[in-house]
This record gives C-alpha cells, structure tokens and sequence, in this order.
C-alpha cells in the first residue's frame, strides 16, 4: 500500500474515532440530564403525593371488615314495604320538598337535604353512608346517655343537621326512611366491621387547624358551587339547594356532627370538591382541615347543648362546646392541636 494510501486510511481511523467519542460523549449527558430529571420528579412529588393519598393508607380495608355496596333498586320488593322503601329514599333525596320551608308535610327544616350530608342517597362510601345504621340500632346514645331506637335518632337529625323540629318518629315519613335504610343494610349484623362507613378520619395535625389559611382555600375550590357567603346554590324549584349552604341561618347548627371538626375534615378529605372520592382525593389533609376549620368558624344557628354527654368521659374530644371532663379550653376542642386531649384520655384509661 502506497504512503498516500496510509495517510488516507489513518485519517478516516481518526474521523471515525472521534465520531464515536463525541457521540459517545452526547449520549451520556442525555442519560444524565434525563436520570437527572426522572430523580428530581421523583424526590419532588412523593411527598405530596404522600400527602394527598393519606386517607387511603388510613382507610386501607381491614381483613375483618366486610365491602359493602348499596342493593340494586330492582330488588325492592313490591307491595306496601316497597311503596315504603321507595317513599323513604325520595325522603332522603329530597327532604326539604317534604319538610323545608316550603315542605308539603310540614315546614320543620331549613331546606336542606339529608344527602347533603349523607352523600349519593347515604350510599357513597366515606360519604357518610347509611350502611350500618339499621344494624347499630338501638344502642346506647353517649350523648343523650340513654338507649335510642333508631326512628328517634332519624327524628334527632332534624334538630342538628336541618336545625329545625322533630318530625314524630313514629309517623309515616320517620317509618318510611327507616324501611329505606333497613333495605339499605340487608344482611348486615351489628357490630361486623364495614369498610367505608362514616366520613374517614383524618391524622391529627401537630398545630390547630387554621381557618385563616382555609379562608383561601375556600376562594379557589369551594366559591364556584357553595358560594362567596356560604350560601349554596338554589335548586331550579327553590325548594332546596342544588349545593347545600356551608354557614348562615339555612345551614346546619352548632350541634350537629359536621360541626365537630374530625368529622367534618374527613367528609372534605373524602369529598370536596365535588367529584373527589377517597381513592382520588382533590386535598391534603392539612388543607381538608383547615377548609373546616374555616366554614365552621362562620356563623350558623345555636343549638343549646348544656345536657348533651352526661357521661363527660364520652365527650368527643371535638365537641366545641364545654363542660369538659379535662383542662384543656374549648378553643382547643374546636380546633386542635386534638392529640394532646387524646393522649390526655389514654393515660386516664390507663390508671
């Protein structure tokens, strides 16, 4: 091979050695500036991720406790009993048309509904459901320190939640809604755990929780539906609301189970805004408290509770309104921080 051959040949050697080493070279900043990334998405998100999805970590279903879902609507039986399970779920739905303002029974409520607070016809899992309550009843009532059968604690549910009257609990309307939550509960027993009941509970926050925080909250996720005031959305027969009053006159008093702030946390958590279910929360807990917080500091009616809970021992630890079997202020049982009044009750188990 001639010299200029050579030189030829060692000048292409060299071109493509330094195309493999600069190509090298590129691919491996990509990698980096790409694992890079993928590491920075990964140490950024989790946390709030962590955050949001706490209900469902706290809400993870037990080997003991049983699924429950709602009976198919095809399954009521014909005949008086289900003339009276479907009387009472329209009661359920649409309770003020029956008891509101307006109501066409009697005009005993403050024009919202029982699934306001009950969500999907107390059907909803964390939404607050209905599936238990047949069964739970009657029992012992920590808060009136008797035994309540369960037409009474629907008649009950009138005074707080509606802020109004008593209907009579052993009149149609009463009887109706519980054939509606008996059927609602078939095969159920009392006492067999069940996944999904009641609202969720929410970890305790280390500080109280802060309505002044949750007041903006409220401005960018509950307004559009709830309204600046408070005031809900008005149904297209202005009988009841399309979305329920948060505060004022037309809202739920100070004695019912929304206002305890461990309740009503997770009813948000699990809920709000509207479409948010406990598998796919739209708040962290933090936020779900201090958007409570926050509704439950406006005002709404007053409800005298001075003999609820004579067993002060079984008080909620959030109930708002004194006496109190303990030193800490109401301030503190309305709000938080609520594990120092828990860890408070531990210990006096304990001795």
């Amino acid at each position: 091979m001639s010299e200029h051959n050579l030189n030829e040949t060692e000048k292409a050697l060299v071109y493509t050695a330094r195309s493999v080493v600069v190509a090298s070279l590129l691919f491996m900043v990509c990698s980096a500036i790409l694992i890079s990334t993928f590491i920075w998405r990964e140490e950024t998100e989790p946390k709030r991720q962590e955050e949001t999805h706490t209900v469902i970590s706290s809400a993870t279903k037990s080997s003991a406790q049983e699924n429950w879902a709602a009976p198919e609507e095809n399954t009521i039986p014909a005949g008086k009993e289900g003339e009276a399970i479907r009387y009472g779920k329209e009661l359920i739905v649409n309770t003020a048309r029956y008891f509101g303002p307006n109501g066409s029974v009697a005009t005993i409520s403050n024009g919202m509904n029982c699934q306001n607070c009950h969500l999907q016809g107390g059907t909803k899992t964390f939404g607050n459901n209905y599936s238990v309550f047949f069964a739970s009843y009657p029992k012992k009532s920590n808060r009136s320190g008797t035994v309540v059968p369960a037409s009474s604690r629907i008649a009950e549910c009138f005074e707080r939640s509606l802020a109004g009257k008593a209907p009579d609990p052993s009149g149609k309307e009463v009887q109706a809604m519980l054939a509606y939550l008996k059927w609602l509960g078939s095969g159920l027993k009392k006492g067999n755990p069940v996944f999904g009941t009641g609202c969720g509970k929410l970890k305790y926050l280390d500080r109280p929780a802060d309505p002044a925080k949750g007041k903006i909250l409220y401005a960018s996720k509950c307004v559009s539906c709830h309204g600046k005031n408070g005031d809900g959305l008005r149904a297209a027969d202005q009988k009841s609301y399309t979305y329920p009053p948060l505060w004022g006159k037309h809202s739920y008093n100070d004695a019912a189970g929304m206002y305890r702030l461990a309740n009503f946390s997770g009813f948000v958590k699990n809920n709000m805004p509207y479409g948010a279910t406990y598998e796919d929360p739209q708040l962290s807990d933090e936020e779900a408290w201090d958007l409570a917080a926050f509704v439950n500091s406006q005002p709404r009616p007053h409800k005298d509770q001075q003999k609820d809970y004579p067993d002060l021992s079984k008080k909620p630890i959030d109930a708002p309104f004194g006496p109190y079997g303990d030193q800490f202020i109401a301030q503190q049982h309305k709000y938080g921080p609520f594990k120092p009044i828990a860890d408070y009750y531990k210990s006096k188990k304990k001795k």
